[in-house]
């Protein structure tokens, strides 16, 4: 089971409790690749919590993301995810996959 004994989904208490980024509100939400991947660079830039470099934390939020969606995501909102973490590596200038 996805739930917790108080009610929450696993994956929400995660992004709550860990050493995950403090986001912008519905910043996957954005209609545009490049505003989502320059948020999530601001929030791993900023962040005190995070464990790892910026571009890691940003592409791992990311991918985390898309992943806990699964098959509920529609493909167009997962084909501008996937084009934001193209930018994402453009910002940080790592390779194109």
């Amino acid at each position: 089971m996805a739930r917790t004994t108080s009610g929450s989904r696993w994956s929400q208490r995660v992004t709550e409790t860990s050493d995950a980024l403090d986001l912008e509100h519905e910043v996957f939400t954005k209609s545009d690749p490049r505003s989502i991947a320059r948020s999530l660079q601001r929030s791993a830039e900023h962040s005190r919590r995070r464990k790892s470099d910026a571009y890691r934390s940003a592409m791992s939020m990311l991918t985390f993301y898309i992943n806990r969606a699964g098959k509920t995501l529609p493909k167009a909102r997962r084909d501008k995810l996937e084009r934001a973490k193209d930018e994402l590596r453009r910002l940080y200038g790592k390779p194109a996959h």
